[in-house]
């Protein structure tokens, strides 16, 4: 990826790049997906191609499996690093920023409701209630997973490597086992990807000067390593707080349930 403000956002195989949108518009597109988007991150990575690549032509197909491709390999969820990364090519970094704000806030606002009537959900309507919801949640991510399995796995080598992936992360849980996923599926990549028919040239370009990539890669490991010291001196709860998050964003690959079960091991012990 090239760092070059110059330059559009993203060629097509036609050399006709689509054109930079405003920080107004990303807003509104996200706004409409954080209101309408439910289930995790896979689920949303489901709903970002089917608006963003498939109706609205930000981005095309190959680029947008670079991009997951991507964020799956960089630690935190997955659809938190793309959508911020759609935001940034189609609207510079007040388009990530905006990205990020209406997709977030719905569900946040939403769960802060939730949570002031969480006591109205008790007794048998209120747990058939929450019951029926996690069920809905799997056949949602069920479709996203399908829709996207189409386009990243067609054809038996990766969708041999897609179900490999499945297996070690499955049965090395933690994030060891999605490490491991990762290395695998780099190598077999290699090894088995490479005879197949060239793919669609196509480069995304952020507009980040390379300056500012260091630095905010040498805050990254600055926070990782000194935090919980700081964190441990200062006895802060607030801190520790931000110091618990900040480390499972940090050390979590892909979905948000390992973030999830970071989290739960922090604060209430190992998960059963």
């Amino acid at each position: 990826m090239k760092s070059n403000p110059a330059t559009p956002a993203l060629d097509d195989i036609t050399g006709n790049a689509p054109r930079h949108g405003s920080a107004g518009e990303v807003f509104g597109a996200f706004l409409k997906l954080g209101l309408t988007s439910f289930g995790g991150p896979i689920a949303h990575l489901g709903y970002f191609r089917d608006e963003l690549v498939t109706r609205r032509k930000w981005i095309d197909e190959a680029g947008y499996a670079d991009l997951v491709a991507l964020c799956q390999f960089l630690p935190g969820p997955a659809s938190s690093q793309v959508g911020f990364a759609l935001g940034l090519l189609r609207g510079g970094p007040l388009g990530a920023f905006a990205a990020w704000a209406a997709f977030t806030l719905p569900s946040a606002l939403l769960l802060l409701l939730f949570a002031f009537g969480a006591a109205s959900f008790e007794g048998p309507a209120g747990t058939g209630l929450i019951h029926g919801l996690k069920v809905v949640a799997v056949a949602v991510v069920a479709q996203a997973v399908w829709g996207m399995a189409r386009t990243l796995a067609p054809d038996r080598e990766r969708a041999s490597i897609a179900l490999v992936a499945v297996l070690i992360v499955v049965f090395a849980a933690g994030s060891i086992g999605q490490i491991a996923a990762i290395v695998v599926g780099g190598l077999a990549g290699l090894l088995l990807c490479r005879g197949g028919p060239a793919p669609t040239v196509g480069h995304l370009t952020f507009a980040v000067p390379k300056r500012v990539g260091i630095i905010s890669l040498a805050l990254f490991f600055l926070l990782l390593f000194f935090l919980p010291a700081i964190s441990a001196a200062l006895t802060s709860q607030g801190l520790a707080l931000f110091d618990s998050f900040y480390r499972a964003g940090s050390l979590v690959f892909g979905g948000g349930m390992w973030f999830c079960r970071c989290l739960r091991q922090r604060w209430s012990g190992p998960a059963g």
